[in-house]
């Protein structure tokens, strides 16, 4: 089952990088209480997600979280050693929280799954924008394609909050 608007995500574990090393949090450490815009892409580095998409979020995180939002993530099938070197070398770690997905467990229970076996890279998460809140999602932008950041870039998700 695919999730939409009005669903409660699922409760999954992502793999954060600490001060500590590598650590668990919940669907509900990140989403209880809280307003969240999350965002997924195919994976950290590839050519899209790290050129078009996060760029965007990073640019646009303090205009987002003026409408309301108390954190943004993102989410990849990703390690969370890459994850970590991701927002190191992107500069976004103190502005997004990067989740790691390494098993695609969560991508699997939100239904959002890509098939990138023909590239090496196995199953993925679909690249997709959501506003979370309290658990619910409220806003769900679903891309068509996995090169395309159009309707779920941070330009297309502030004019939807506008609306929130």
């Amino acid at each position: 089952m695919t999730i939409k608007i009005g669903d409660r995500l699922p409760q999954s574990t992502f793999r954060v990088m600490t001060s500590d090393g590598p650590a668990a949090k919940t669907t509900e450490d990140i989403f209880k209480g809280r307003n969240v815009v999350l965002f997924a892409v195919p994976g950290a580095f590839t050519p899209t997600c790290h050129r078009n998409h996060l760029p965007g979020f990073l640019a646009k995180a303090d205009e987002i979280k003026a409408k309301g939002i108390d954190a943004i993530a993102v989410v990849a099938v990703n390690d969370v050693f890459v994850m970590n070197a991701w927002a190191k070398d992107s500069g976004g770690a103190d502005k997004i929280e990067f989740l790691s997905d390494g098993n695609a467990d969560f991508a699997n229970a939100i239904g959002l799954t890509l098939d990138g076996s023909g590239f090496g890279l196995g199953t993925r998460l679909q690249r997709f924008a959501m506003v979370v809140k309290d658990g619910v999602v409220t806003t769900l932008n679903v891309e068509d394609a996995p090169g395309k950041a159009d309707v779920s870039g941070a330009e297309a998700l502030l004019k939807d909050l506008t609306g929130h």
